[in-house]
């Protein structure tokens, strides 16, 4: 049977002269106005010469346009990839030359230090910038503004996003119309999205959480979106008013609290506040609902499989928790080496199963084979439990499990009773190279703004709520710890700087 993605999006569209869009300077995109810009833009990327199964490559800025620009990749049956504005130019040619897309469009500023990675893989190169002006611009505008969706199959790709590879080489992960569309329907209907919402969007378009968990989920709510650059505070506690849900990582929240400006009153008419991409600390969950008497609702997602759990719209929303499965996801805690599934509450990996679960790793057979068990799950790589009411809750990656003197120490369970430190804003345990027990433990502090944190006190506050094994043995105060675009501590960059600590 054919689905294709864009299809069912257009099948859920309420009247086309309803606003879809908002920019920050107030200009207005209608949903007619999606429907004729991705019409354009697919017929100008059939005009460059891509044909079904083709790959869009773009690194452009934050811009309707570039959502547009996606919208009619799909249209057009291509396959869009995505690219973080800020790697280098080295690091895109790395990815261009793996996924070899037939047309690259990046910005003019970057047109020629990327044009021989272009050339070497014989794509075309087109610019769009922040703007919405460049040569593919130009093409759209001459372009006819209907046009006949590419049949496509629930199988066939509609996406390649490209892991962060910060464990090693980066893989693109391959994501079908179906895994897109299935996981867009399902969160519309769990997180009770309809045409009468306003989604505040301040999250990158790069990235699946503000690509796809949210634009999907707005289009096929049929709902509006507030279209901000980036995430600016000013400008947020500015639109609130006018929104009914916001889409954030963790960082959003921490800075909303940090702000005087931020009351009950200022988002008492809100429906929905919605976390993921990083870990959301239990202190932070706790103070956003004494602040503003709403809870976040956290969720799991990745990657490789678009979203897995959610805490529930109604019921307990659990701080430190992912919630639970999603209707038409099953997940289940493994022992990694055997792959059998642990007794209840003990810690295993977490793998899950799924219409959301990816294709595999773009042109790497043989790890997409090692990902995957033989009854078709996929082994995320995050280490969890689930408790006797079914709440999942995540202790870190596996990569970040510490072995110290033979035992096991999960940072995630370190670092909460780090957060919960008076002065402590934010906290990441990280195992370094240790000459008696393998590894040692190290945790990095962060302090709130005017707090001063003092190493030995930090210390004495967890002799007694942890075993011996489990507390640092070694203590770092940082202004800010490290993070990446979506706001997840990079533990490697932690990893490398305090590996001499116990030389």
């Amino acid at each position: 049977m054919t689905n294709h993605l864009f299809s069912e999006i257009r099948s859920r569209m309420p009247d086309l002269q309803k606003p879809f869009l908002e920019t920050q300077d107030g200009t207005v995109f209608t949903y007619a106005d999606v429907l004729d810009w991705s019409a354009r833009y697919a017929n100008a990327l059939v005009d460059l010469g891509v044909e079904p199964g083709d790959r869009v490559a773009v690194q452009v800025e934050k811009t309707p346009d570039a959502l547009l620009l996606y919208l009619a990749t799909v249209r057009a049956g291509g396959v869009f990839l995505p690219l973080n504005t800020a790697y280098t130019p080295a690091e895109i040619d790395y990815f261009v030359t793996d996924a070899e897309p037939s047309v690259f469009v990046c910005d003019p500023s970057r047109a020629d230090a990327l044009a021989e990675t272009a050339k070497k893989v014989g794509a075309s190169l087109q610019t769009l910038d922040a703007q919405a002006k460049g040569t593919l611009r130009d093409l759209a505008e001459k372009a006819a503004k209907s046009f006949e969706d590419v049949p496509r199959l629930d199988d066939d790709l509609a996406a390649i996003l490209y892991t962060s590879g910060t464990t090693g080489r980066s893989k693109g992960a391959m994501l079908s119309h179906e895994n897109l569309a299935s996981n867009a329907r399902t969160l519309v209907d769990y997180w009770r999205f309809t045409s009468e919402d306003v989604l505040l969007h301040a999250l990158p378009i790069f990235h699946t959480h503000g690509l796809f968990v949210a634009t999907n989920c707005l289009l096929m709510a049929g709902g509006s979106m507030l279209f901000l650059p980036k995430f600016d505070l000013d400008a947020v506690l500015s639109l609130l008013p006018r929104a009914t849900a916001m889409m954030g990582v963790p960082t959003f929240y921490t800075r909303l609290l940090g702000s005087d400006a931020f009351t009950r009153e200022l988002v008492a008419h809100m429906r929905l506040f919605i976390s993921g991409s990083a870990p959301l600390s239990a202190e932070t969950h706790k103070e956003f609902s004494a602040r503003t008497g709403h809870a976040i609702l956290e969720r799991y997602g990745m990657t490789e499989t678009n979203m897995n759990t959610s805490n529930p719209y109604d019921g307990d929303r659990r701080p430190g928790t992912v919630g639970y499965p999603l209707p038409g996801v099953s997940v289940r805690i493994a022992d990694p080496e055997t792959g059998r599934e642990v007794p209840q509450g003990d810690v295993g990996i977490i793998e899950v199963k799924g219409p959301n679960v990816f294709r595999g790793y773009w042109r790497m057979p043989e790890k997409t084979a090692e990902e995957f068990r033989a009854d078709f799950y996929f082994i995320t790589g995050d280490m969890g439990r689930i408790d006797n009411e079914g709440y999942i809750s995540i202790v870190g990656r596996s990569k970040d499990l510490i072995i110290s003197g033979g035992f096991n120490v999960y940072p995630a369970e370190v670092e909460a009773l780090l957060d919960e430190i008076d002065g402590v804003a934010e906290s990441a345990v990280i195992g370094v190279p240790h000459p008696d027990f393998g590894e040692g433990v190290v945790a990095v502090v962060a302090p709130k703004s005017g707090a001063k944190l003092d190493k030995d006190s930090i210390v004495s506050e967890l002799a007694d709520k942890l075993a011996k094994f489990k507390q640092p043995k070694k203590v770092h105060v940082l202004d800010a710890l490290p993070r990446n675009t979506m706001g997840k501590i990079q533990k490697n960059v932690l990893r490398d700087e305090f590996k001499g600590d116990f030389a």
